[in-house]
């Protein structure tokens, strides 16, 4: 298979602290898409479930994927895709296949949808993941995006749904590592935290209040 690697991008020069290190980021953003994919808002889905739209910053993009496979026959779902930070960077990356975004809130998705358009290697639906069919997915993307229980009718509807191999990479999965462990097919490739941002110097810039944990998943249906 022609399998590649998300390619680690030049990191931000001249940054000494997390305004600095976001503002990079839009502008990264505004290099490829023409506009921000900062931070959308507050939710109005939260009665659903529905956590707040959270842009994935760049540098955790780049490690998270650093070490996923992906080919001609691979298909990323980021899950509450929110303005299209996870699209962006597999476009950006090079990386092979297609990626889809699924947002809940339509304004948001239609954003995401207007920069993306032009790219024939992505596209933004509008829905619930609880409603889109997840057979042909390979990979799969989560930044927190729902409460607990809703994360636990999305594991069921893959393992209901998936009859290949797929890749689950969940950011900010605190506490709720464990809705995956002891579940038949489902094997742990790769966990640990973010918190801060190393430049290049080795100064460390604080990121997040609190570590933010990640999880990294296999899940192989049974035959």
């Amino acid at each position: 298979m022609n399998a590649n690697h998300a390619r680690r991008m030049s990191a931000p020069l001249n940054v000494s602290n997390k305004d600095q290190l976001f503002a990079a980021d839009e502008r990264r953003d505004c290099a490829l898409c023409g506009c921000s994919l900062a931070e959308p808002g507050t939710t109005r889905f939260a009665k659903q479930g529905a956590h707040d739209p959270t842009p994935t910053p760049y540098f955790i993009l780049e490690n998270l994927f650093s070490e996923l496979d992906f080919s001609e026959e691979s298909h990323l779902l980021d899950v509450g895709c929110g303005t299209g930070r996870v699209l962006a960077f597999f476009i950006q990356s090079k990386l092979s296949g297609h990626a889809t975004g699924i947002e809940l809130d339509p304004d948001i998705a239609e954003y995401a949808r207007n920069w993306s358009r032009r790219f024939t290697n992505v596209d933004v639906l509008c829905g619930s993941a609880l409603e889109t069919p997840l057979a042909p997915y390979t990979h799969l993307y989560l930044f927190n995006p729902f409460d607990t229980n809703v994360l636990m009718q999305f594991i069921m509807k893959i393992e209901n749904e998936v009859r290949r191999p797929l890749t689950l990479i969940h950011m900010s999965d605190n506490g709720e590592t464990y809705s995956y462990i002891g579940r038949t097919g489902w094997s742990l490739v790769r966990q640990g935290e973010f918190q801060e941002y190393r430049t290049a110097t080795g100064r460390a810039i604080t990121v997040y209040a609190h570590p933010q944990h990640f999880s990294i998943w296999k899940y192989a249906p049974e035959s």
